[in-house]
This record gives C-alpha cells, sequence and structure tokens, in this order.
C-alpha cells in the first residue's frame, strides 16, 4: 500500500484483491485456453486444442503463459521453454469484425485496429493474472480542537484500475490537490 499526503487528504493507493476477471466484460475476441491446472480465458465447449479450427477465424493470435511463482500471460512468448509455452488463442471471426465496425469488407487497417484491440485485451486480463489492478481510498484528516488527536475519515473510493496506476485511469479521477502529490512520486 502506498500513501500519498495533501494538506489535509491521505490518499492510499491499495492492490484490488477482489478485481472482476476482464473476461467476463464484453470483450471484442474469444480467448481459448487450454491448461491442466488453470481455467484460463473464455468458456468454451472444445476438449483439447486439436479441435479448434483456427481457419475459422479472421484473426488469430498466439496466447503464451509463464508460470512461475505466479502466471502471466502475452502475445509473444517467454524465453524460458521450462516455465512458459502456448496455451491457446485469443481470436475473432470476420462476421463478428463485420457486424461490430459496422462494415462489409475488412480493410488492412481494421485488421490492424481489430488486432490491437485483442493484444489491449490479452494486456488486461494478463493485469488481472499478476495483481495488477488496484484502487484507492481517499480519506480527510482533521485534528479535535481540545486534545489535538488527530482522526480520519473516508470521503471517496474507487476499485478496479487495471494496469499501471499513471495509465490505468486512476489519477484521472482524484482531486487536483492530490493529484498533485501523487503524480510527483511517479
Amino acid at each position: 500500500m502506498n500513501k500519498y499526503y495533501a494538506k489535509d487528504l491521505v490518499l492510499s493507493i491499495i492492490q484490488d484483491v477482489d478485481a472482476e476477471d476482464p473476461r467476463n466484460w464484453d470483450n471484442l475476441g474469444t480467448m481459448i485456453c487450454f491448461h491442466r491446472r488453470y481455467s484460463l480465458g473464455d468458456k468454451h465447449d472444445y476438449s483439447c486444442s486439436e479441435d479448434v479450427h483456427l481457419k475459422d477465424y479472421e484473426i488469430v493470435i498466439p496466447l503464451y503463459l509463464y508460470d512461475h511463482s505466479g502466471i502471466t500471460m502475452n502475445t509473444s512468448g517467454f524465453s524460458c521453454p521450462w516455465d512458459s509455452g502456448q496455451v491457446g488463442w485469443i481470436v475473432i471471426d470476420a462476421d463478428t469484425i463485420r457486424k461490430e465496425y459496422g462494415v462489409k469488407r475488412i480493410s488492412k487497417q481494421l485488421r490492424t485496429k481489430v488486432r490491437e484491440v485483442l493484444e489491449a485485451e490479452v494486456k488486461i486480463y494478463d493485469d488481472y493474472l499478476t495483481g495488477n489492478v488496484h484502487g484507492y481510498k481517499l480519506e480527510k484528516v482533521s485534528e479535535c480542537e481540545c486534545c489535538g488527536l488527530q482522526s480520519t475519515k473516508e470521503i471517496d473510493s474507487c476499485w478496479g484500475f487495471y494496469g499501471d496506476i499513471k495509465d490505468s485511469g486512476m489519477l484521472d479521477s482524484l482531486p487536483d490537490e492530490i493529484k498533485e502529490a501523487v503524480t510527483f512520486e511517479f
């Protein structure tokens, strides 16, 4: 937990241990994963990776998992051959792309854009897997006029910021006086 102070405010940035699995959101792609110990990605009806007909999809991006004192996922692979390997794919079919983007023809530029969206979904999922999800609690400090004891009262909190704190949007939701103290630290 990190604490930041500004005037009579205290901001606590805390890891969000109850973060929602982003694969429960309305995602563009479908993550088809197979692992003997972990339930990863989206629910699917395939019994094994050989059952997946990749030619049925317009865009197919491989998913790799590194499993060593925690798990992390990406689309480019890891350098350790013992603790990492491909676990599946994130895919999207042509009909879904046409429907979501309101087009009849899928251009090269649209394919690039959709690929970027799918890679961003994998990044957010990796943030979830690695615990890189945070929240904050903002408290107002007041001092008793009689005895001088300080007390705090929570005035705001928000959770579910995926990714690096400075890029997650968390700072945008803070009051200016505490935002200046926090951004100085990053």
